[in-house]
């Protein structure tokens, strides 16, 4: 059997902690540890998890460092057979981290597995069955806003996991090194899973294994525009062949003019920004 450890980052997000926590407390899977941590949070994070939740460990910062930063860190903290990343903004089922946990067991060549996400309010209305890269090697959430009618329900081999809830087995997560923290946040779990199938390594979805998500919880709008802008492009300028960005320009260009029509508005804005980024190859913290 193999044990896990759950990692969650947060940031002012105990609205949302304690219902994930107490999901926790239900899981089925009899060998797991639980780690937040929490990037300088101001609202009542840590006295909850001191008070209601003695049983997770804490790792507090004094700043908020980022997703990327926080989930590297909980993992080091790990001594666990999986690493399992998990957003503070979901209630797992009780099967949920038994299943991911099986599906690796069952697959030596498997080195992440999936989880199938769904929608917090709209428990039928799928948010992620993986991740998946178009014709254009654009990533893309496999499955999203398709109402479950079980069409994803095989165990299939999908090009990575979706990171707010995706398990690693130890030995891709220390091979690769975890997540890229010059990407910051937004699209770690791509160019991890880009990485990983270099390595050799493959991704099993494991649809038992169901997650609710809220979406933008803790992140999105301006910030979420510049990140997942620039670091699109870093991603294409890292692993496409001059070939294959031929077949991802047109879909760069459509984001480019989207963007410009939208132009008043303070998102558009921010993924031109991240567009210029990518394109001149700035990485880290920044979005200005």
């Amino acid at each position: 059997m193999l044990s896990a450890a759950v990692i969650i980052p947060n940031w002012n997000g105990a609205r949302h902690l304690r219902v994930c926590l107490d999901s926790l407390r239900r899981q089925t899977h009899p060998d797991f540890e639980v780690i937040v941590v929490d990037n300088g949070s101001t609202d009542e994070s840590r006295s909850m998890l001191r008070e209601e939740f003695p049983e997770v460990k804490v790792l507090a910062f004094d700043d908020n460092y980022g997703f990327v930063i926080a989930s590297n860190r909980g993992a080091q903290m790990a001594a666990a057979d999986v690493v399992v990343m998990l957003n503070n903004d979901t209630e797992a089922e009780p099967g949920w981290l038994a299943a991911l946990c099986q599906a690796l067991e069952e697959n030596p060549q498997a080195g992440a597995a999936a989880s199938k996400m769904l929608l917090f309010d709209r428990r039928n209305i799928l948010h992620s069955a993986g991740d998946m890269l178009g014709p254009d090697f654009m990533p893309r959430n496999r499955g999203v806003w398709e109402i479950d009618h079980g069409q994803y329900d095989a165990d299939v081999w999908v090009f990575g996991p979706c990171g707010g809830a995706a398990a690693y087995r130890r030995a891709l997560w220390e091979e690769l090194g975890g997540f890229d923290e010059s990407l910051y946040m937004y699209l770690e779990d791509v160019d991890l899973a880009w990485r990983a199938h270099q390595a050799g390594w493959k991704t099993l979805f494991a649809p038992e294994a169901r997650v609710y998500h809220h979406l933008s919880a803790t992140g999105g709008g301006v910030i979420a525009s510049y990140y997942v802008g620039r670091n699109t492009v870093l991603l294409h300028r890292r692993y496409l062949s001059a070939g294959q960005w031929l077949k991802a320009l047109p879909a760069h260009i459509r984001i480019v003019w989207d963007a410009l029509r939208a132009w008043r508005g303070e998102a558009a804005r921010a993924r031109l920004r991240g567009v210029r980024d990518g394109i001149l190859g700035r990485e880290g913290k920044a979005h200005g």
